[in-house]
């Protein structure tokens, strides 16, 4: 899942004009309808009370779903581009945590794939910005924030997220 490229070699940057920042210029970067549509799904996938509406939700705006992912209450997929994340089959995104694919900065904005691997859990509260991948069974700590990828079968904690010995209590 992980190879020699970090996370920044695969953000695709895009600099935008003139002293405003990058945010100030969202509407170029997207479709204010379609972000606004995305905004709908992703509440409701947020708070649906089945699994099965949210997994559907989030198909509606792109997400990659796989088969048995559970995606927990109040988690958040990017609201500008969730069809650049992929979650596979029988990954966990637990309660409130936020898989970002932009980052909007002063002169330019960035986006890149997040990847979920196969059975990956990803904690409650942890973060993940664009570009990282996480491998097969590997386990995210509640409250990291993932900066890097994180190899198959690997557990991280922290911030920013390190790996750790042993399992998680």
């Amino acid at each position: 899942m992980t190879g020699d490229a970090s996370r920044h070699d695969r953000l695709r940057r895009r600099p935008t004009p003139g002293p405003a920042n990058s945010l100030a210029h969202w509407t170029s970067a997207r479709n204010p309808l379609r972000v606004a549509v995305s905004y709908v799904f992703v509440w409701l996938a947020r708070i649906a009370p089945s699994l099965r509406l949210r997994r559907w939700c989030l198909r509606r705006i792109g997400v990659t779903v796989g088969t048995g992912v559970s995606w927990g209450l109040e988690a958040t997929p990017d609201v500008f581009w969730p069809d650049l994340i992929t979650i596979e089959d029988h990954a966990i995104v637990g309660y409130d945590a936020t898989l970002l694919c932009h980052e909007f900065l002063q002169e330019e904005y960035r986006t890149g794939e997040v990847v979920i691997g196969e059975r990956a859990m990803i904690g409650a509260g942890a973060i993940v910005l664009p570009g990282v991948r996480i491998g097969a069974g590997a386990s995210v700590a509640a409250n990291s924030l993932v900066t890097r990828d994180v190899p198959a079968g690997e557990t991280v904690a922290g911030v920013p997220a390190e790996p750790v010995d042993g399992e998680l209590s």
